[in-house]
């Protein structure tokens, strides 16, 4: 199940979060085996976020994943997730960040795969 987690200090209304959800579930198709079926996503929108000392429209990008993924995949969901968090929120690209957090155990009612 990967887990991906928008946060930025931009504001959103609940269709542009739905827009949001629904491009992050096309995108993540990127990561072979992934697919909007197991997807979990969180958006914190209004988010205190600074960069480079300005609170100028940001956004850090958390994605988690069930085992690994090869350096290629990452970079094509990288693009793909900054072209989505700058059309639909408006942040420009060199204020989005990715980062990617690999995991062998996911615990899920109760048990872990």
């Amino acid at each position: 199940m990967p887990f991906i987690n928008v946060k930025t200090n931009a504001s959103l209304s609940a269709d542009k979060k739905q827009d949001i959800k629904s491009a992050l579930g096309r995108a993540i198709t990127a990561i072979p085996g992934k697919s909007e079926g197991w997807l979990m996503v969180g958006i914190e929108a209004d988010y205190d976020l600074w960069f480079k000392g300005s609170d100028a429209p940001a956004a850090m990008v958390e994605v988690s994943v069930f085992g690994s993924a090869s350096p290629s995949a990452y970079d094509n969901l990288t693009g793909q997730i900054t072209d989505i968090v700058t059309s639909s929120a408006g942040v420009p690209a060199d204020r989005v960040y990715v980062k990617y957090f690999e995991t062998p155990n996911w615990g899920w009612n109760g048990s872990n795969f």
